[in-house]
């Protein structure tokens, strides 16, 4: 039963510290509470991907250095403060018109930079204009972090609008081409362009599409869209969306081995009728039980979240249950300006597995508060009151849940975490054992360790203290290989082996 990962959505999500189910990498499959190593691992991840690179940096301390030696103070609305250099250069003072040779370097206060062999433009009018090749750097607040290299570029740096072509670069945390790019203050358009977020020379997957709209960090809309395994074709659509706050892996299979069932390949699709309406697969083929697929819909708004659900779904114990079909209604959010949030989530549904089959009907309400940081320790609080009822027994089970994680990134390569779970539900008193752990009371712990920038294991400890027992002992070996990642999972108690290998961010 995975228990960290509803308490890490709900609190995480609500500090914005990491989107609910944020970034498709590092994600264990734990009954140990090894979510709080991932959302570490994960912030680790984000930081690297949004630290500064020594080009950046210089950037940035030109742009300070501008703002410095202003003769006079620079007010919104102005012509945004620029510094030319170069061999040969000609300034006109009255139309603002300047022409510029030879290692061109041009700098604007709002951390803006353009470098050619030659360059036009004029300053009154904030225009920019690059004949032949030339390199665009921008860190500009609010605008798309972009480095590009093209040609023929035009830029407005008033309006923060352009265009350049046979460009290529990096566009927030997406690498891109394309024959034309057109650039406005919030996004970014690509025709006839590429995109993929694996840096390699040669990437491993890669996205084509006729046009490509990107809102760095937050979406991304592709036309007539077709995806790439290196250079092989597997795929197209007339139309690809991707929300760019949420881990979104849908395009690539997923490829594993358990000692349960066997090799599986698996895939989600999602097939949006408009932003808050869309449809879902989730193909799942393995050598043992062969098809174990589930397909619904989902309607999310304002923090309402409506599931239709039918298929064959799985927890992390390798449990599986038929939905037949079956309903999902969840509400979140904050209370007010506090640092809590609330949920309301209801379902019910035909479930069957083996050979019980009965009506599921469960209903939860809980509260959860955001992370709670001192000395660079993370807790985590969270409580929910559940009622599940079932229809085959005419059973009702009733009572409280609490979830306390103490989690600690003690440098770049060692983290830590340890917590108490309780619930009411268990296998003991339930009909069903998906999603559900053996006993109530359980304490769990952990370490982290990265070995380099390519490795990273990972122990966790699950702990039954009615019983006394040691329940659980998971090993974790994450590997990162170019641009994909293979995930090894060895259960001791259970004497279970897992391998799961995926596409991911680089």
């Amino acid at each position: 039963m995975r228990i960290g990962s509803k308490l890490l959505c709900a609190l995480a999500a609500a500090l914005s510290l990491l989107p609910c189910g944020a970034e498709a990498v590092y994600k264990s499959s734990t009954d140990t509470g090894a979510d709080i190593l991932d959302y570490i691992e994960n912030r680790r991840r984000l930081e690297r991907e949004n630290r500064l690179n020594e080009e950046q940096r210089q950037l940035m301390k030109d742009a300070s250095q501008i703002k410095a030696h202003l003769r006079q103070p620079w007010e919104q609305g102005q012509p945004v403060p620029v510094a030319f250099e170069g061999d040969e250069l000609t300034y006109d003072e009255q139309t603002g018109e300047f022409t510029a040779v030879g290692k061109v370097d041009i700098v604007q206060m709002d951390a803006r930079r353009f470098q050619s062999e030659e360059a036009t433009g004029n300053t009154q009018e904030q225009v920019v204009r690059i004949p032949d090749r030339g390199h665009m750097l921008q860190l500009t607040p609010n605008a798309p972090r972009v480095t590009l290299d093209g040609y023929h570029t035009v830029y407005n740096y008033g309006s923060q609008t352009g265009t350049m072509e046979d460009a290529s670069g990096k566009a927030g945390s997406h690498y891109v081409s394309g024959k034309r790019m057109e650039f406005y203050p919030d996004k970014i358009v690509i025709y006839d362009g590429t995109q993929t977020k694996c840096g390699a020379k040669n990437p491993d997957y890669h996205l084509s599409a006729e046009k490509i709209e990107i809102w760095p960090g937050k979406l991304l809309k592709m036309y007539n869209m077709t995806y790439w395994l290196g250079k092989t074709k597997i795929g197209s659509r007339k139309y690809y969306e991707q929300d760019l706050t949420k881990a979104d892996d849908t395009l690539y299979p997923r490829v594993g081995y358990n000692s349960e069932n066997g090799v599986y390949v698996e895939q989600d699709f999602r097939f949006p009728f408009n932003e808050h309406f869309w449809g879902n697969l989730h193909a799942h083929i393995e050598t043992k039980q062969k098809v174990r697929s589930n397909a619904g819909f989902a309607y999310a708004n304002r923090g309402l979240l409506v599931e239709g659900l039918y298929g064959y779904y799985s927890d992390s114990d390798n449990v599986w249950v038929q939905k037949e079909p079956g309903l999902a209604v969840n509400y979140r959010q904050r209370i007010g300006t506090l640092p809590l949030n609330y949920h309301l989530n209801y379902e019910i549904g035909h479930w069957r597995a083996n050979s019980v089959a009965s009506t599921h009907q469960k209903y939860e309400i809980g509260l959860g508060r955001d992370p709670i940081i001192f000395h660079g320790w993370l807790l985590f609080l969270h409580t929910s009151y559940t009622i599940t009822k079932e229809s085959a027994n005419r059973s009702t089970v009733r009572g409280m849940n609490y979830d306390a994680v103490l989690g600690k990134d003690f440098d770049q390569k060692w983290a830590g975490y340890f917590g108490y779970h309780f619930t009411k539900n268990n296998t003991k008193n339930s009909l069903f054992r998906y999603s559900l752990d053996d006993y109530s009371k359980k304490l769990m712990t952990g370490l982290s360790y990265r070995m380099d920038n390519l490795d990273r294991f990972v122990v966790g400890l699950s702990y039954d203290t009615e019983n006394m027992t040691l329940k659980d002992v998971d090993y974790y070996w994450y590997r990162d290989i170019h641009c994909s990642q293979l995930v090894l999972r060895y259960r001791a108690k259970r004497k279970q082996w897992q391998i799961g290998w995926q596409f991911v961010p680089w």
